[in-house]
């Protein structure tokens, strides 16, 4: 897929700032002692106001700035999400004011809390427990709420006390184990609460870098808490979530802006398909070409469905536009032709309403071009390739430098009332319309083949960068580029591909004036832009202006950021995230590799398309949702309501097909019997507690587990969940950073290790593709291709696989660490998802 997976190694620097949020949280503490306020008193202010003792303002501590810094966190909430900043201060758990869990509303709940578990108190009470009781009520608020409450584990039930080290909470004990009735409804706890042993192990985590308050000050954990994760090479950790699915060469997922929240996926055979806001599929096609289009079951062919765009006054005026193939005797042509929806059916084009605005002869199978857009000046843009073959070979300096030409160029009309009359007219200002020989619908010229291009919706505050046109030009032999579209300006293309040159003789012409590209890339990174989104959205301030796109044949997905003082665009690849860091509920971190489009919904969240096999008859196609799991939105503040749609077909229910890797599954746990009475249970008896109500039972994974596992809190906890399997297995060592391939390393008793054979078959390597998600073994590397596993011991030697196995230790083999080989035949693997390897 071209993405790399790459463990995030541990920072270790900025240790003050643990120090910062550890210290804050004490005299926040203290203040309620020397603030002591009766109990009357308190509850005369009500609910809605605080001691003044409470209103001490905090340092700010949490880091919620991009930035490149490896870390190893996995913040999460109880509502299995990101934690985020409050629209609102908070006023009660004001440590976590800048980055937390809590809203406002929350916060005035547990503050409301706080006064009924301390409502009953005298002065010494307030002295030795109001700030135990405000930590402990405002965990819910701490960005690992999930782990300190073990609610991101299925089988322990939410726990109503966070998880505390034993140091705090024997401290806890001594001074307010009056308290506990108050705080919990834990049975268990109830009946532990006179035997501080037994109690703290029972509060106890397994995982004791998440115990409070010692997880305040781990670096590991709060270090860059709330950024954009990246891995050692500044590759950033996002996830995705699984949209749609079944797709035929999905190039184009748009939205016709009229408040239904719907979104039309084409297919490039000439069908598109209308999703409503929940992901519904109506069965009856939006609209169907097929029989028009011409496209082929080829790998790789350009020719079909193109492109599709709604006018921006599609809600009153019903309009779209289509850009497809065609052929037309002998002739292969371009086609942009105007619809009109249905008068009957509101997800249904009227198919007889077509009228072709504009056909352009094309010279070659290739080079369609095929963007329709709507800028911010109401016209439509028209992205047209060069007309195929290599080198733009047409007439003295080619098509896309002769201005006579509508190949090569960037053209734009005005569609406006042309029921009457011409169907389409020259904006006045177009920059060429008064010279001689020039095509007046050319807004820029000197590009090869524009693949998807975009308008910057700005930013949401300040409307900066507002209307700029970014498009992803695909290169000829050797770069790929990202340019933004001026009026009247030249881009190069051939006399350059990216800032080098192609055409030599064309490229010492000083009077070409062409435009360089803000980011151009070399082949060995990838070999076919596709060009992306500035994300605009609500959900994910962190992305906010940063430009995402990626490569359809080495499946990068890629990020440019602009430095507002240089101009200059920053250059950060995208990886998906492994480990806990996509382990959210619904969110995966793989995708297919074949990158085709990329989209906004009507509230500009950032999706891609792509395909297992690119092919326009392969239902391999998915469109994936961007997600970033170190941060989100303020709940409820990127609500919206959705207008309702009439639907006159049937409904197809999603249902997701991809899953998340690299986490191991649950372990199935068999359910309990619930007692009628409490049971006389020693929880020191054994490693483990056990459960005083059934545990679920489940052998799907740990992400989709997490959705059915919630629970109310009050429920006791059950054993706690496995670690890594014996038998995991991972690929390292390809000096690209691809996932899809690398030396195979296996984890056998708490150690890594490599698989060392000369032996090594396509049988074996299919084990480990397998069990690693992908559906067939391309090659079994020998002689330690992607490197020697010098730094780990050898695990595995003579191995013999069918094939079927679940990993390899079911094959079999010399035994573990028995061996009589060396590094120098660490054996690797090269996986994939179709018979195509891009080596």
């Amino acid at each position: 897929m071209g993405v790399r997976r790459t463990d995030p190694a541990v920072h270790t620097s900025q240790g003050h700032m643990t120090r910062m949020i550890g210290s804050e949280q004490s005299a926040h503490r203290k203040s309620l002692v020397h603030n002591f306020t009766s109990p009357t008193d308190t509850m005369r202010r009500g609910p809605g106001r605080v001691p003044r003792g409470l209103r001490v303002s905090p340092l700010v501590f949490w880091c919620v700035a991009l930035c490149g810094a490896p870390a190893a966190s996995h913040p999460q909430c109880l509502d299995f999400k990101p934690p985020f900043r409050p629209l609102r201060e908070l006023e009660f758990c004001v440590m976590y004011k800048e980055f937390g869990c809590c809203d406002y509303q929350r916060d005035q709940e547990l503050m409301a809390n706080y006064y009924h578990v301390m409502g009953g108190s005298d002065y010494s009470g307030y002295v030795r427990c109001a700030g135990f009781v405000l930590e402990l009520l405002c965990q819910q608020c701490s960005p690992y709420a999930a782990h300190l409450f073990d609610a991101e584990d299925p089988n322990t039930p939410v726990r109503t006390i966070p998880g505390l080290c034993p140091d705090y909470c024997s401290e806890f004990w001594k001074k307010c184990s009056s308290t506990i009735p108050l705080l919990s409804n834990d049975t268990l706890i109830a009946k532990l609460k006179e035997d501080q042993t037994r109690l703290c192990q029972y509060l106890k985590l397994d995982d004791d870098d998440y115990c409070y308050p010692h997880l305040l000050s781990n670096q590991k954990l709060t270090q860059n808490l709330g950024t954009v994760q990246s891995d050692s090479e500044g590759c950033l950790q996002l996830c995705l979530e699984e949209v749609a699915n079944g797709l035929r060469n999905p190039l184009a997922m748009v939205h016709a802006n009229d408040g239904t929240h719907r979104f039309f996926v084409a297919e490039q055979v000439g069908l598109v398909w209308t999703y409503l806001s929940e992901r519904s599929k109506l069965d009856i096609p939006f609209l169907n070409i097929t029989k028009t289009v011409l496209t082929s079951s080829w790998e790789g062919d350009e020719r079909g469905f193109l492109g599709l765009t709604f006018h921006p006054k599609y809600k009153y005026n019903g309009k779209l536009y289509v850009y497809y193939s065609v052929e037309v005797g002998f002739d292969e042509r371009i086609r942009i032709s105007e619809f009109h929806v249905s008068a009957n059916d509101m997800n249904v084009v009227d198919h007889a309403s077509e009228r072709v605005i504009l056909e352009i002869d094309e010279p070659a199978s290739n080079h369609n071009g095929g963007q329709l857009l709507f800028a911010d000046d109401g016209y439509l843009y028209v992205f047209t390739g060069d007309g195929g073959m290599a080198g733009d070979p047409f007439g003295k300096y080619g098509n896309a430098q002769n201005k006579s030409s509508l190949l090569g160029k960037v053209l734009r009309i005005d569609v406006d009332d042309n029921e009457r009359g011409p169907l389409y007219r020259i904006p006045p200002n177009n920059p060429f319309i008064h010279e001689r020989g020039a095509r007046p619908e050319i807004y820029a010229y000197g590009v090869r083949n524009m693949w998807r291009c975009s308008v910057d919706r700005g930013d949401p505050q300040t409307k900066e960068g507002k209307g700029r046109i970014f498009c992803g030009d695909v290169g000829q032999n050797k770069f790929e580029e990202i340019d933004i579209i001026e009026k009247g300006r030249n881009y190069g293309w051939r006399a350059k591909e990216g800032f080098s040159c192609y055409d030599k003789k064309l490229c010492a012409n000083s009077s070409l004036d062409d435009v360089l590209p803000i980011y151009a890339y070399p082949h060995k990174m990838g070999k076919s832009v596709t060009g992306g989104y500035v994300y605009r959205g609500c959900e994910y301030p962190n992305l906010n202006g940063m430009y995402i796109f990626g490569d359809f044949m080495s499946g990068r997905l890629m990020s440019l950021r602009e430095d507002r003082n240089t101009g200059r665009w920053k250059y950060n690849e995208i990886c998906m995230g492994m480990g806990l860091t996509c382990a959210f509920p619904a969110l995966i971190n793989n995708y297919h590799q074949y990158i085709i489009s990329f989209a906004e919904d009507e509230a500009g969240e950032l999706y891609f398309m792509s395909t297992r096999i690119p092919s326009a008859t392969s239902p391999s196609g998915v469109i994936y949702k961007v997600v970033d799991p170190s941060r989100r939105a303020s709940p409820r503040q990127c609500h919206h309501d959705s207008l309702p749609v009439r639907v006159k077909s049937n409904l197809i229910k999603f249902v997701p097909e991809e899953t998340l890797i690299g986490i191991e599954p649950a372990k199935t746990i068999q359910p309990e019997p619930q007692p009628s009475e409490p049971l006389d249970i020693d929880p020191l008896e054994g490693p483990e507690l056990t459960t005083l109500s059934p545990a679920p039972t489940t052998t799907k994974s740990t992400r989709h587990s997490r959705r059915k596992g919630r629970r109310k809190q009050g429920q006791s906890r059950s054993p706690s969940r496995p670690g890594l399997q014996n038998g995991a297995v991972r690929l390292v060592g390809d000096e690209q950073g691809r996932s899809d391939r690398g030396r195979v390393e296996i984890y056998v008793n708490r150690d890594w290790g490599t698989v060392c054979d000369d032996l090594w078959t396509t049988k074996d390597a299919a084990v480990v593709c397998r069990q690693l998600g992908f559906r067939y073994a391309l090659k079994a590397a020998k002689n330690s291709e992607f490197g020697e596993g010098k730094d780990l011991q050898i695990l595995l030697d003579d191995v013999q696989c069918e094939g079927t196995e679940s990993n390899l230790l079911d094959c079999k083999h010399a035994g573990v660490g028995t061996h009589n080989c060396a590094h120098y035949e660490d054996a690797g693997v090269i996986c994939g998802n179709s018979h195509y390897v891009e080596i």
